[in-house]
């Protein structure tokens, strides 16, 4: 039997940052909290305002309505209805929103990105259901000839696909556009200072009412395999999003077989390049956490070459050197956010 590694799981994102955001009131305002469950993991809302004018109510009723778009682990979901269909369908605003997105990430990194891999991500045992062994190279090819973008096609909010077999899986985006639908909720509320995150997927917006930035803490991993990740930087940030995609947090586990939950959708197998893991800062959530894990693709040279070349956005490495020890890297804007 297949192991997964932590054993619980996720809708959305994988690779959960560990997260330090801290308010401190000012006269008329005070900061609210909302904590709560959706897309297989935990939220968390902070803001300043001197009434509680964001509910618990609204924010889990806007999660709702993505979880019944884009939720793999709803049966009625029209995620599910457009795999299970033989040419598309016409898909909610949502869906159509991401995978916009989705087809300008995939143009912009080569496929690199690629949303089709549903039927390989449920192969290696990292889908809905669970599996008993790891597939042999037969199984792959066989799965690869119903991956690629290029067997789909958007126009308007009808999606269509060339292949029947042709399945998607939005994990690696639509966690971050949760993210920003519930900022735009608190930006049309008048909010001004705020933290939405939802399974270590954040955006923020500030400063806060004393005048200072937000503060998060990044997270990565320590340099014995056994110890406990730690936090490697503290950044300050007044508007933006972060988002982290890794292989050390999510993983499969056969014996003493390991392998990562990020699939290369060109080779059908497992990622095992020199990346550990990349934190991005873009301006919104959906950029940032689609093209995280696209990066992770990227061997270190591609990878900051790559985000170097990217307007509005900055990116954190955590890589490993060819002697096998682990060292990290970043962009000179990202350097910026850093605070001691």
């Amino acid at each position: 039997m297949l192991q997964v590694m932590p054993g619980v799981n996720k809708i959305f994102a994988f690779f959960v940052p560990l997260l330090a955001f801290v308010f401190f009131e000012k006269k008329d305002q005070r900061q609210y909290t909302i904590h709560g469950y959706a897309q297989g993991t935990d939220y968390t809302v902070k803001y300043f305002a001197t009434d509680s004018i964001v509910t618990k109510g609204e924010v889990d009723s806007i999660l709702m309505v993505i979880d019944s778009s884009m939720s793999l682990y709803k049966p009625y979901s029209s995620i599910n209805q457009f795999n299970a269909s033989a040419k598309g369908m016409r898909i909610d605003r949502h869906f159509a929103n991401v995978m916009t997105k989705s087809f300008e990430i995939y143009r912009s990194t080569q496929g690199r990105f690629d949303v089709t891999v549903k039927p390989l991500v449920q192969l290696w045992g990292f889908g809905v259901k669970p599996v008993e062994r790891f597939p042999d190279s037969m199984m792959v090819s066989a799965v690869l000839k119903c991956v690629g973008m290029r067997f789909l096609s958007l126009k308007g909010n009808v999606l269509k696909k060339e292949r029947p077999c042709v399945q998607i899986d939005l994990n690696g985006i639509a966690q971050g556009y949760s993210v920003d639908v519930v900022a735009e909720h608190l930006n049309l509320k008048g909010i001004k200072a705020y933290v939405v995150e939802i399974g270590g997927e954040l955006r923020m917006k500030g400063p806060k009412p004393d005048g200072t930035s937000l503060r998060i803490g990044i997270e990565g991993p320590s340099e014995s395999p056994d110890a406990e990740p730690a936090i490697r930087h503290t950044l300050a940030i007044n508007n933006g999003a972060i988002t982290t995609s890794g292989n050390y947090r999510r993983f499969l586990q056969m014996g003493k077989k390991r392998i990562s939950h990020l699939i290369d959708p060109k080779s059908g197998y497992p990622l095992s390049n020199s990346l550990i893991s990349v934190t991005v800062y873009s301006r919104d959530a959906i950029t940032a956490d689609g093209y995280d894990n696209a990066i992770m693709a990227m061997n270190i040279d591609e990878a900051m070459a790559f985000v170097s070349a990217k307007k509005n956005m900055e990116a954190y490495i955590i890589y490993h050197r060819k002697d096998g020890s682990i060292a990290d890297t970043l962009t000179k804007g990202f350097k910026q956010l850093i605070v001691n």
